[in-house]
Parts: structure tokens; sequence; C-alpha cells
């Protein structure tokens, strides 16, 4: 078999690359820049902003009180709907039917119902309990108080929060639960740990990388929920900002000043959502990650190791 090895030989043809265009994509671009060049002329030049105005009360001593509102409400109804929440999950998945029933009545209730009724409803407690008591059902009533001194506008706008944020925080959670494999469980029951400490100790601890992300958006769902609880009604954010306007009449400026705010705040927890589902992703990808195969090291180093012994037979055999 002869190789044709003429310099004459034809080579293929070299290849040429065109890249591909997309016109619409400059003709979308172009769209959106005109777009932003008329919102940006128009904060600019209508006058019915009233930056100047603004920018007398942004930092007014009225709105840094209710900022401060804003912050410290969004930490309690946080940190309260998170244990609340891990409490409702627990008993929705317990094995008790009371507990269960409890449980799926109350994720019912203030889940059925908007956020800003319930609102209304504690702020107007005491027209409905003028006093609140302990004592024996049907019977004697050994201390009481009245609703209204009990029950503050900060503490009936906490407690509106806290118990609504619960209930969404008890299906992440109980979704964060679920995500454990049950062979763990069993796992835990066969070395004789108890269904709590499993809990704390196997399935908590693994469910976390499901629930933190989620209840990063319900942080920030819940700092603007804040401004419903000018219901109570509760000086927060919102609430003063209609006490200014009724006052000057300057109702859009106000209400965009205290959208300015919000927008702070919500992109500082916005960057803290970022870090911790990155965090949480990079220990998904690492625990993913495979691993080299043991398989192929002993291979290759068993190959190695046949090819020298082969090498010393020859050279037994040679000598």
């Amino acid at each position: 078999m002869t190789v044709d090895e003429s310099p004459h030989r034809a080579r293929p043809e070299e290849i040429r690359a065109v890249p591909v265009r997309h016109p619409l994509r400059w003709v979308a671009a172009a769209v959106m820049l005109v777009l932003v060049a008329m919102a940006v002329n128009t904060l600019v030049t209508n006058e019915r902003f009233n930056w100047p105005e603004q920018f007398e009360y942004i930092f007014a001593p009225q709105i840094m009180n209710a900022l401060y509102n804003t912050v410290w409400l969004t930490i309690v109804a946080m940190v309260g709907g998170v244990v609340g929440g891990v409490l409702l999950a627990l008993m929705r998945l317990s094995d008790n039917p009371i507990l269960r029933a409890i449980s799926w009545f109350y994720l019912w209730v203030f889940r059925a119902t908007p956020l800003y009724t319930q609102l209304l409803i504690w702020g107007s407690l005491g027209a409905l309990f003028p006093e609140i008591g302990l004592g024996i059902p049907f019977g004697p009533v050994f201390v009481s108080w009245e609703t209204n001194t009990l029950l503050s506008a900060a503490a009936a706008a906490a407690l509106g929060l806290v118990l609504n944020e619960a209930a969404y925080m008890a299906e992440i959670v109980r979704a964060g639960i679920l995500s454990v494999d049950e062979g763990q469980r069993e796992a835990a029951g066969a070395l004789g740990m108890s269904r709590a400490k499993t809990m704390r100790r196997i399935v908590l601890p693994q469910a976390m990388r499901v629930i933190i992300p989620p209840t990063g958006n319900e942080t920030i769902a819940t700092l603007k929920n804040t401004s419903l609880v000018a219901a109570v009604p509760f000086a927060e954010l919102t609430f003063q900002a209609q006490n200014i306007y009724g006052r000057t009449y300057q109702v859009i400026p106000m209400l965009i000043m205290v959208c300015l705010w919000y927008l702070l705040l919500s992109s500082i927890l916005m960057v803290g959502q970022h870090f911790l589902e990155r965090h949480f992703g990079r220990s998904e990808r690492g625990a993913a990650r495979p691993a080299r195969p043991a398989a192929l090291l002993s291979s290759g180093r068993e190959q190695t190791g046949g090819g020298g012994g082969g090498g010393g037979s020859g050279d037994g055999g040679g000598g």
C-alpha cells in the first residue's frame, strides 16, 4: 500500500468563521437607552418631584425615629417569626393529630387573610376585649389588665407582624426539613437517638441550606410589610410620611423620599442575602463535586508496577 506524498495534494479549504449578527439586540438596546434618557430627563426637569423638599425632610428627626421603628420591627418580626415557624413546622410534622390540626388551622387563618386586615384587628383589639385576664375557664378571673394599656401601638404592630411571619416561616422550615433524606432519621433512630435530638443535631443543620435563602427573601418582604402597620397606627416610615404631607400637601415628594429609604434598606439586605446564598451554594457545589476515583489511581499504580515487574522478568530472563 502506497501513500500519496505529492506536494501538490489538495488541502482542505480554510474555515472562515463569520460571527452571527443580532440586529434585534441593538434595536432593543437603543430603545432601552431612549427610555432611560427620558426617565432621567423627567426626574431632573419635573419640578413636582420637589427634590429640595425631600432633602429637607430625609434626615429630619421624625423620619430618623420612624426609620428606627421600621428596622426594629423588621428584626423583631423575623426573630419571632423564625422561632414560631420552627415550632409550627415541628407541630405540622408531628405524629400527634391534635398538634397537626392546630398547626394547620393556624397556617390556614394567617396565610388566608390579608396582613393589613390582621393589623387592623390587633390595633382595635380593645374594642373586642376591653380587659385581658387570667383565671379559670368559665370561672373566676384572678388578675386582669386593660387591653389598651397592655397592648400599645408598638406591641400591636410587632405582634401582628410576628404572628403573620410565623405562618410563612413554618412552610419554609417544613420544606427544609422534608428535604433531608428519611434514611438519616432512620439511621439516627437505629443509633438510639431520640426524635428531638435527631431533629436538633441531624436534620435541622442539613435543612439550613434549604431554609436560609428563602428566609432572606422573607426578611426583605417583612421590611416592606412594616409599611402596613400604619393601620394600627404606629409611627414607621410610611405613617410618618403621611403625617408630613398631611401638613405640607407634598404627597409625591414625601412618598418618593420614603421609597428611597426602603430601597437603601432592601439593598443592604439583598447584599447579605447574596453572600448567604453564595456560601450555601458553594457548600452544595463542593458536596456535589465528584472525587477522583481511587480505582483509577490504584489501576495506574498497578499498571506501572506491572510494567516494572515485566521489565524485571525480562531482565531476569535475559540473565
